[in-house]
């Protein structure tokens, strides 16, 4: 294996570690809160993991993943761009 194909590999680990922490957050925070919720930290890991599972996926030159994880990208972001459009609680 090449020192190339070394670095990707591990940016494809680090990526697939990123968007499945999101999972983790997840589960952690509805059980505090004994009821399902997504924090913040669940689209900002969607968007970090899922970034870089897109490069790895074009590096890979695989349409199936390139355009499953750029269609996820979109919609991570837009969740984002929601939560910060949403005015605070009490405001208004």
């Amino acid at each position: 294996m090449t020192q190339e194909q070394t670095v990707w590999m591990v940016l494809g680990f680090i990526a697939q570690g990123l968007f499945s922490a999101r999972f983790l957050v997840q589960w952690i925070a509805s059980e505090r809160r004994r009821k399902s919720v997504v924090p913040h930290a669940f689209w900002y890991f969607s968007v970090a993991g899922g970034a870089l599972l897109l490069a790895y996926a074009i590096h890979r030159k695989d349409p199936v993943f390139i355009v499953g994880q750029g269609a996820g990208l979109v919609v991570y972001l837009r969740n984002l761009q929601l939560l910060r459009s949403k005015p605070a609680a009490g405001a208004g």
